[in-house]
Formats: C-alpha cells, sequence, structure tokens
C-alpha cells in the first residue's frame, strides 16, 4: 500500500535520492564528498549536476532557475533567468551550465553593505551551496547560495555561518581524536528552529496602516480579553486555521522541510511550527522558506501572516526558539550527557565550552539577536531578558558543583510521576524541568537559545554561536594534546572551567529583580537595547574572535554593526511616519467627527428645554478636550524630532537619538490615541480593535 505522506515528501527537491538516480556514480560520488567533507569539485563535475538538474527540475515544470540567497536586509533575494536561450541559428533550447550552478552575477551595490560596496562598484557573485538542496517552487529552480563581493567580503548571512560550521568543525574534531574516536569523520552543528506566528484576517490587515508597513500594530487600546485565561494555549484549533496549517505542512513537505509540530501558542490567534533539526546551513535555508510559505499560505485562506516580534502590545511576542546541538557524522550527539554525566568527561568537556562561549562573549550573542523588533519583545511574557545566562537545570547543575569541589556525585533516585493512578502508565520525571524565562537552556542533548526574534534569520545567531563554541574547543585542544594523559588532563581542566564561568549559570526566575541585581554583582552584561547591543560587533576582541577564525575580517564586522544600526533607525522612522499618518489622517477625523456628534446631542438637549441630564455628553468632551491637545504636541514633537533627520555625526548617535527622544514620545502618542478609542464609540473608530484582530478568526 502507497504511502501518500512519505512519497510526496521532498517531491520537488533535487535531494540526495534523485542525485543517486540521475548522476553518473563516480558524479554522485564527488558531489557526496563535498557535501560531507566540505571539498570543492572541479568545473565539469558542475556541468554534469547542472544538466542533470535542468531535466528535473524542467520536468517538475520550471521554466527559470535563480540563485538564492540572504543578503542583509534579514529576507531572501533572487533574480529569475530561462533555461531557454537561442542556438547560433536562433532556434529555441535550453540550457544550463555548469557555470550558470556555481556563479551568479547579481548587482551588490543595491543591497546593504555597510560601506564595503558603493554605487559605482556594482558587482556581486552568488555561488551555489551543494550542501543545501536545490528545490522547485512554481515555475523556478532555486539554487541555495552564498553572496560575495567582486573583492572577496561576505555580503550575506550564509557565508559566514558556512565558515563558522568549518572552524566549529575542525575544533571539535580534535577533541574527539583526544578521546580515541577514530571512526567519526566530521562533527556538525544542528539547528531546529520553532517558528512563532500571528495570523490575522486580510480584509482587517488591510484596513491598518501599521500593520501592512510595519507588520506590527504602532496604535491599539488592550482588548478586554487578552490571554489571561490561557485558554488560547495547546487549545482545539479552529477548522480555519487547521486548514491554514494542513496547506502549509503539505507545501513544506513537498519542499523538504520536516515541518513536525503544530498547535495554537499562548496569545490569541498566535501559533508555532517546529520543524525536525537539519544541518545547520539547511536549517536556515528551510527556516527562510517556511516563512515565505507561511505569507503566501496565509494570503490563499484569507489571512495575513505577522512574522513581528510583538505584533500586538500586553500579549505575548514572537520568538524563534534556536535548538543548537552538536552530532558526529555517525550518529553521536555530543551534548547527550548519557546516564551518568559525572562519569562522562567528554561531554563534560563539550559541556563546558558551550559554557565558556557563552560567558566569554555573551555581547556578542545579544548582539546577534538586536533589533527594533525584539526590543519590544525581549523581557516579559515568556521572552527572555537582555541579560544572558544559562540554565541547567537541578541534575547538571549538581553534577558540575560537585565535580567542582571534588565530591562524588550520587545521582538522583527515579521518580514516576504516575505512581498514584495505576491506570496510567509510569513515566519518568526528567533530570530537568525547562525554564522558559532562561535566553540559553540545556533541554536534555541540546541547547534552547530563546533570544531569536521570530522575523530574524538564524544564520547571525548561529554563526556566532558556532565561532565561540569552536573558540573555546581550540584553547582546549591546544591545552590537551600537550598532555600526556589528555583525559586525565581534561578532569582537571573541567573542574577550572567551572570555577571560572559558573557566573553565567542560573535556574532561577530570570524576570526577577533579584536576579538582575545579582547578574551585575557577578558582572554579567546587561545590553538593554539593540543600540545597546549591535556596537559590540566594533570591540576588538570580537573583531580578533572572529577574524582568528576566518569568519570576517574587520571590515566586514563594521559594516555589520553599521547595517543593523542603519535597519534600525530606518525601522523606527518609518514607524514614526505610519503612527503620524494614522492619526492625521483617520482618527483625528474620527474624533472631530464624534465631537460634532456629542455637541448637536447636548445643543439639542438644551434647545428641548427640559430637565434632561447631559452630564454623559459633558464628560465625554471633556476627556476628549484633554486628550486632543496631548495628541497634537505630541504629533508637533515628532514631526521635529524627525525633521532633525540629518544632523547626526554617525549611525550611532542617530540611532541613539531615535531611541531616547523618539521613541519615549511615540509611546506618550500612542497613550493618548489608545484612551481617545476606549471613549469612542465603535463605528467611529477608523481602526479595527484589538478585540477584532485577536478574536476575529473562529
Amino acid at each position: 500500500m502507497k504511502n501518500k505522506l512519505t512519497e510526496e515528501f521532498g517531491e520537488y527537491v533535487f535531494n540526495d535520492n534523485v542525485m543517486q538516480e540521475r548522476l553518473p556514480s563516480d558524479i554522485y560520488a564527488t558531489v557526496r564528498n563535498s557535501i560531507t567533507m566540505g571539498r570543492h569539485f572541479d568545473k565539469d563535475v558542475a556541468g554534469v549536476v547542472a544538466n542533470a538538474m535542468k531535466q528535473w527540475a524542467i520536468e517538475k515544470g520550471a521554466t527559470h532557475y535563480t540563485h538564492w540567497f540572504q543578503p542583509l536586509t534579514g529576507t531572501t533575494a533572487e533574480k529569475h533567468d530561462a533555461f531557454l536561450s537561442p542556438d547560433k541559428e536562433g532556434k529555441p533550447l535550453t540550457r544550463f551550465s555548469g557555470k550558470e550552478l556555481v556563479r551568479g552575477e547579481p548587482d551588490a551595490s543595491s543591497f546593504p553593505s555597510g560601506g564595503l560596496r558603493s554605487t559605482f562598484e556594482a558587482r556581486g557573485y552568488t555561488t551555489w551551496d551543494p550542501s543545501s538542496y536545490a528545490f522547485v517552487r512554481g515555475t523556478s529552480l532555486y539554487v541555495p547560495s552564498a553572496f560575495v563581493s567582486y573583492s572577496g567580503e561576505a555580503l550575506d548571512e550564509k557565508t559566514p555561518l558556512l565558515r563558522s560550521m568549518e572552524t566549529l568543525n575542525t575544533q571539535a574534531m580534535r577533541i574527539l581524536r583526544l578521546f580515541g574516536n577514530t571512526t567519526s569523520s566530521n562533527v556538525i552543528a544542528t539547528v531546529g528552529a520553532e517558528q512563532e506566528y500571528f495570523l490575522v484576517d486580510e480584509k482587517m490587515f488591510s484596513q491598518r496602516p501599521d500593520l501592512y508597513n510595519c507588520n506590527r500594530t504602532l496604535l491599539g487600546a488592550r482588548s478586554p480579553k487578552g490571554q489571561e485565561l490561557e485558554d488560547h494555549y495547546f487549545g482545539s484549533i479552529s477548522p480555519k486555521v487547521l486548514a491554514f496549517m494542513e496547506d502549509l505542512d503539505a507545501e513544506l513537505w513537498k519542499l523538504g522541510v520536516f515541518s513536525k509540530t503544530r498547535h495554537n501558542e499562548v496569545a490569541p490567534c498566535q501559533h508555532e511550527l517546529a520543524p525536525v533539526f537539519s544541518m545547520c546551513n539547511v536549517a536556515a535555508d528551510q527556516n527562510q522558506l517556511t516563512m515565505d510559505v507561511l505569507r503566501t499560505t496565509a494570503v490563499k485562506h484569507g489571512f495575513r501572516c505577522l512574522l513581528h516580534e510583538k505584533p500586538y502590545a500586553g500579549v505575548n511576542g514572537s520568538g524563534k526558539h534556536n535548538n543548537w546541538a552538536l552530532g558526529t557524522n555517525d550518529g553521536f550527539n555530543l551534548l547527550d550527557p548519557g546516564c551518568t554525566p559525572a562519569e562522562n568527561t567528554q561531554f563534560l568537556v563539550f559541556l563546558m565550552a558551550v559554557i565558556k562561549a557563552v560567558d566569554e562573549h555573551q555581547d556578542i550573542l545579544r548582539a546577534s539577536v538586536a533589533n527594533a523588533a525584539n526590543d519590544h519583545r525581549l523581557g516579559a511574557q515568556e521572552a527572555p531578558p537582555a541579560i544572558i545566562s544559562i540554565f541547567l537545570g537541578e541534575e547538571l547543575t549538581a553534577v558540575l558543583n560537585d565535580f567542582e569541589n571534588g565530591t562524588i556525585y550520587q545521582g538522583k533516585s527515579t521518580d514516576f510521576l504516575t505512581k498514584y493512578a495505576q491506570v496510567l502508565p509510569h513515566i519518568t520525571r526528567d533530570t530537568t524541568d525547562r525554564n522558559r524565562t532562561s535566553p540559553f537552556a540545556f533541554t536534555g542533548n541540546k541547547f534552547e537559545f530563546r533570544m531569536p526574534g521570530s522575523n530574524q534569520s538564524i544564520s547571525t545567531p548561529n554563526t556566532m554561536l558556532n565561532t565561540a563554541v569552536a573558540d573555546a574547543l581550540m584553547e582546549y585542544a591546544d591545552l590537551l594534546e600537550k598532555s600526556e594523559d589528555p583525559v586525565a588532563a581534561a578532569v582537571r581542566l573541567i573542574k577550572d572551567e567551572i570555577t571560572a564561568h559558573k557566573r553565567i549559570l542560573f535556574n532561577g526566575n530570570n524576570y526577577s529583580e533579584e536576579w538582575s541585581a545579582e547578574a551585575e554583582r557577578r558582572g554579567l552584561l546587561n545590553l538593554k537595547t539593540a543600540v545597546d547591543a549591535i556596537p559590540v560587533y566594533k570591540d576588538p576582541k570580537n573583531i580578533e574572535l572572529l577574524k582568528k577564525h576566518r569568519i570576517f575580517q574587520k571590515n566586514e564586522m563594521v559594516a555589520r554593526a553599521d547595517v543593523a544600526l542603519e535597519n534600525y533607525v530606518h525601522t523606527i522612522h518609518i514607524e514614526a511616519l505610519t503612527m503620524v499618518d494614522m492619526i492625521h489622517q483617520s482618527i483625528i477625523p474620527a474624533v472631530i467627527s464624534y465631537q460634532n456628534d456629542l455637541l448637536s446631542v447636548l445643543r439639542a438637549k438644551k434647545e428641548l428645554s427640559l430637565d434632561l441630564d447631559s452630564s454623559m455628553e459633558t464628560l465625554l468632551l471633556e476627556k476628549i478636550g484633554k486628550l486632543t491637545p496631548v495628541l497634537m504636541q505630541s504629533i508637533q514633537t515628532i514631526e521635529n524630532l524627525l525633521a532633525d533627520d540629518h544632523s547626526h555625526e554617525s549611525v550611532l548617535n542617530h540611532a541613539a537619538y531615535y531611541r531616547d527622544n523618539l521613541i519615549p514620545e511615540m509611546k506618550v502618542l500612542r497613550d493618548a490615541a489608545d484612551k481617545l478609542e476606549l471613549i469612542s464609540k465603535e463605528s467611529y473608530w477608523p481602526f479595527p480593535s484589538y478585540s477584532r484582530m485577536m478574536h476575529g478568526i473562529r
């Protein structure tokens, strides 16, 4: 009996099965070796692959091909070229050469570069990433690619990620060889990126300039019902949303994305999709693809998908929990503690490398998730705060404490959670709880980096994490390789490293004021906003780290900091302009209309010369009369701040100016507008309310 689910999975992907079927055996072996070992192959091999890829894609309905890459815009880019070309006599034929597969040539000057490229220096190159499978979508063959400048600088998210994976593999293999592993040939960083998102009715979306300009609500009074009852979380999925999710999964599966879990999230109209782990760069590509499929599928079902980190004030924002693990090519999870973690020295070395990496490079990890949108999310409602710490759970914390103190860890007795209900199967308690306030939590055999925002690429956070861990492993390997007994030396190393880096470990409530004070006492960083965090890209220690491992040169680091700050400035500028336009063009006319109608009622009551109570109308008019001057003054202040837009010495000063002046004034404006919404009759208000948007999908 045929299984449609497994037969259709990867139907539109030029994956390993397709390559094995369509490529000569020697060519297939060369390509597989390139994917697993990271080795180049020559143009003749590329030509054979390109021809097979073209024939397969045309059979799938493709007429074009595109190098699909990730510039510094935070999204993807593509330029489509037809397979169709004329021969010498002008007759049509289909062509896709090895050169066209391996290299494309887009305009590099039109993408953010932080000054690396000028307008008159337009040439850039895309180059095929063989380790991430090509796929057909619509009528185009998509070739996952890296993007570099004419002078070789990385202008994208993928290039540094691939570099970080290579250096992590090199250093991790040194450790494995010291522990006697002679069978594994490489170490792979794997990622499973949980994707949170909101859905909103498309008609309501189209009535909100803030949603279609900024992907979040800039104005909006609180809904009487938010997420207080917690009845949406894991609740029954509405038929309309379920139909959307079914189509979403079907398309993702055909594109080779292992979409595994779907459920309602905490906030109304918030949902989550979780995939199976993939190799780091593949996971990054597939997450970008997932976000695009989310958007297009939502439109087909009459929705819009909101991927902003905080679409609605007062309820949960959306993150992208980055589940990161290390494994070997032959199937060993290097972060699996086993049954006796206290005796698993190899595991403890890798665990300590991660702890050391996060402690020493907390600044660059924080910067990797910093943007204007995430500033709204971090610090509340299940999003971690800006202070980075590691949650290990009770057992591993006890293991490390005993290791440091030279005592023998006794272990924990098995605890059956269902022992008082005999009808239920016995299940045992996990060795660690979950801490949803922790930025970086160990969850059994992996780490969950909870800080990345829902709309950002996971490439940069994983580039920084991979590199930081590789740096720690390099230091360990340099030391242990000099020892006659590396395992015994590793035991001493682990003890010393626990003492050196235990300040980063915290299992408690990361939201508490006590933790904030304690973190400061420990010397941990608290980079509260993106403007605080992004400049650390330029710190000498971070430049040295990335340069040492050949991830970035200094000019590339400086450029990325400037690009991120420019993005911050542009985001706030667009939001401020949108907000002012919404007030001027819609809210002020609505309030005036409501005010005039109240005055008409008041005059009519007086003209009747009856003893009619008019206190309600008077009170409402008084409230409006107090709020409208605040509204107008705030608009004037914002317009003045925006007019002062070009008087800043640097992009950092500009971003800080917006953070310290423009954003606080936008909050004043919103507060006044939201209060006006609450006292206005709904029929007068020009925008769909929070209640309608968050509870309007049934």
